[in-house]
């Protein structure tokens, strides 16, 4: 049987066959991760809110399930019974929910063990992981820079061997940003296929999604094959049941046709993240892949991504009594009034041009198996910069649009996913793959594929 500390570093596959097979029990399981936490995440604050008792009592018991056996810790953003849920908001300090939100009630469904929260930006709301009820969760890699965001605790969590899975969700890259910041894997499933709870605000919309994050793909299909499949309440959710999705089989590279975009057009990209991309596509290319510089026409996506953004932002706090907002970070209450401010117009405006955005890079699809360019424009930078002011000498007038790598590919519809291709200056790069909508299958297969001969998930900071 492997060691206490060793259990960390095993994948979620190999954890659950041990423990499937009785060479090694949940709770050993369990305190092997809880052990690691208290030793190691003081720097790091990733898991800020605890239930170890609970969740001993919890491992103690009969568990099933895919996932049984497992530890995990919930992004502080989704609701957990009985477990304080703040939204990294001083107004929800002490808010503790009744009822437990569709992923969290599938996850533990499927048996995993629930640890603790993991840190977020305040609502979620930008890509660096600070608030003022818990303070800011620092990269592994370097704890002088941030982990990113919006699921930033659950980045650093995988990356320092807290737990071997975790749950995200992402609007303008939040699955994405954290998983290339801290070299792990973040996947944004096609919309419908994770469906949000019929009780959450926002459950229907399609910008929004929830996914998992691991730290390679064969793991991250198995938190995926737990919480992927329709919903009864929910319109929007798509038909496939999780477990389609458990067995990923890689793709042959070879013949494959692969675009690869070093900007998405025309976005200003650090220079060691556009030459990772471009070594990527090499090694594509070595490997008997199809390899073409291209990408789909994006016109109009910053502009959709923001009218939608700005709607919601618009709904969720424009209501919110004086005494309320004066408590919101100025961000969120620039995206809410940008909202305030957008016209019939704009409204009317959307839907179309999404329309002819959502056609143009379904065509492009027609010539292509699938398109890589680099997860995030800047690399991880410092802790105390809450949002990118400058990229690659390009000013940066808001503080999502240095995100727009990811953003740009939300607003097509199309499943993507973050997975670690390297380290440039010492901190990991992350490379975003996209497939046709709904593909997320075979998504999944070409990332393995691609895992196989440019991977660096498997390395661990030095600080862990």
């Amino acid at each position: 049987m492997p060691g206490s500390d060793e259990l960390c570093f095993l994948s979620a596959v190999r954890l659950r066959r041990l423990l499937a097979d009785g060479e090694v029990s949940a709770a050993e399981v369990l305190d092997a991760h809880i052990d690691r936490i208290e030793r190691h995440d003081g720097p790091l604050n990733a898991v800020v809110t605890r239930c170890f008792e609970d969740a001993r009592e919890r491992a103690s018991g009969h568990l099933a399930g895919p996932l049984a056996g497992l530890p995990i810790a919930h992004k502080d953003l989704t609701a957990t019974a009985g477990l304080r849920t703040t939204y990294g908001s001083p107004l929800f300090r002490d808010h503790v929910p009744a009822e437990d939100s569709l992923l969290v009630a599938r996850i533990k469904a499927a048996g995993a063990v629930t640890i603790g929260k993991t840190n977020v930006p305040e609502f979620g709301a930008g890509s660096q992981s600070f608030n003022r009820v818990f303070g800011a969760t620092r990269n592994p890699w370097d704890t002088t820079r941030t982990c990113g965001g919006s699921s930033g605790g659950a980045a650093v969590a995988l990356a320092a061997r807290f737990m071997p899975i975790a749950d995200g969700s992402d609007t303008g890259g939040s699955l994405r940003n954290p998983a290339a910041f801290c070299n792990v894997v973040g996947f944004r499933p096609s919309p419908g296929r994770v469906p949000g709870g019929w009780q959450e605000q926002g459950a229907w919309s399609d910008i929004s999604t929830c996914g998992p994050m691991a730290r390679s793909v064969d793991d991250l299909a198995l938190l995926f094959s737990a919480i992927a499949g329709p919903d009864r309440y929910v319109t929007n959710a798509l038909p496939e049941p999780g477990v389609a999705f458990r067995s990923v089989t890689p793709v042959d590279l070879r013949g494959l046709q692969v675009a690869v975009s070093e900007n998405f057009g025309d976005l200003p990209v650090a220079a060691p993240i556009r030459e990772t991309i471009r070594g990527l596509g090499d090694t594509l290319a070595d490997a008997g892949a199809t390899v073409t510089a291209a990408e789909p026409h994006l016109a109009d996506a910053d502009r959709i991504f923001h009218v939608l953004r700005a709607t919601r932002f618009r709904a969720r706090f424009g209501p919110l009594p004086a005494e309320q907002k004066a408590e919101l970070k100025d961000t969120i209450l620039w995206n809410a009034a940008e909202g305030e401010a957008l016209t019939q117009a704009d409204e009317d405006w959307v839907d179309g041009a999404r329309s002819a955005l959502v056609a143009r890079v379904a065509a492009f699809f027609d010539d292509f198996d699938v398109l890589i360019g680099p997860t995030t424009q800047v690399q991880p930078f410092d802790i105390d910069t809450d949002w990118v002011r400058e990229v690659d000498g390009v000013a940066m007038r808001t503080y999502i649009e240095w995100m727009q790598s990811c953003s740009r590919v939300t607003v097509t519809c199309c499943p993507a996913l973050s997975l670690p291709c390297g380290f440039a200056e010492g901190l990991p790069v992350g490379a975003q793959l996209v497939a046709p909508m709904r593909q997320d299958a075979f998504l999944l297969s070409v990332a393995k594929a691609v895992e196989e001969v440019a991977g660096s998930g498997e390395a661990v900071p030095d600080l862990v």
